[in-house]
């Protein structure tokens, strides 16, 4: 028996109608994606002021829960941070923040730390970022090739259910050619992590990699181009969806055909893009890990 009648035989079973149950996944798809928004809000605010009271970040959340079209109570904010482990504690002692790993999907290792990257195809990353409209938000999913910069596939939607992402990632695999050595890197969650997103990379036998902490340097080349897009070829704001899809349609195309990258040798990603080997870069990386900083002062 396929999966249709296996699910037509559990909901007669059971009383349902297949749309009931339809409807009832979708829902608790939106809310795991909704919980999991709120939760990297309350990150980003405990970012600045570290030891904020639930109490006061529920009145700090209102301007976003609003934005988002999302609700949650007080009763439920506090267990969601409990969940997550988010709770200030009065006692004294350091408590060490852990990944976000709240939905129930399994999530993947790493495999791409000090990982050399010679050529195109051989790792894509991939980032969702926001889009600001006059009264609301879209969503712009990117998948990005890691050797030559490239965007490879992407897709603005209106909410944050894993369709937007999956949509960027087919547009991408279009264009990846067959039998090709591939690492998807990401970071953890839902979109990511999502039933059809892993299905669509293991039917073409690509390996998963994701992020383990909310480190933004464990996806640091992702976070570059969504700071590319926003910053330098995108509106600060557009007065609808329609125009924001044909601002970053533009945008995307200027940016891998246009756009000469310090760290690719200051070629454009399409220029890379037919390339193999080291590419020489422009620019000078002063991060250094906190032991080698210690060092030098010594």
């Amino acid at each position: 028996m396929n999966t249709g009648g296996k699910i037509s035989t559990l909901c007669r079973l059971l009383g349902y109608s297949r749309q009931a149950y339809y409807q009832q996944r979708s829902a608790s798809e939106q809310a795991v994606f909704g919980e999991e928004l709120i939760v990297q809000e309350v990150l980003r605010l405990r970012s600045r002021q570290k030891r904020i009271g639930t109490r006061k970040l529920q009145l700090l959340l209102k301007p976003f829960l609003s934005a988002h079209h999302l609700q949650i109570g007080r009763d439920a904010l506090f267990e969601l941070l409990a969940a997550h482990k988010l709770l200030i504690r009065k006692r004294r002692r350091r408590i060490p923040q852990t990944t976000f790993s709240g939905h129930w999907y399994r999530k993947y290792p790493n495999l791409i730390i000090d990982m050399p990257v010679l050529r195109p195809n051989a790792l894509w990353v991939s980032d969702i970022t926001y889009i600001t409209l006059k009264d609301d938000f879209a969503y712009l999913s990117l998948v990005t090739d890691a050797y030559s910069r490239q965007i490879m596939g992407y897709y603005l939607s209106p909410n944050l259910l894993a369709e937007g992402c999956v949509k960027a990632l087919r547009m991408a695999l279009k264009r990846l050619p067959g039998n090709t050595m591939l690492i998807h890197h990401s970071d953890r969650g839902c979109q990511y992590c999502s039933t059809e997103y892993v299905e669509q990379l293991q039917s073409r036998h690509i390996a998963i990699s994701m992020t383990q902490n909310s480190d933004p340097r464990e996806n640091a080349i992702a976070e570059r181009v969504n700071g590319i897009i926003k910053q330098e070829l995108l509106e600060t704001s557009y007065s609808n969806f329609t125009l924001a899809q044909q601002g970053i349609k533009k945008a995307v195309d200027i940016y891998n055909h246009e756009r000469p990258h310090s760290s690719i040798n200051m070629l454009t990603p399409f220029q890379a893009h037919s390339l193999n080997g080291e590419l020489k870069r422009h620019w000078k990386n002063y991060y250094q890990p906190k032991e080698r900083r210690l060092k030098q002062e010594l």
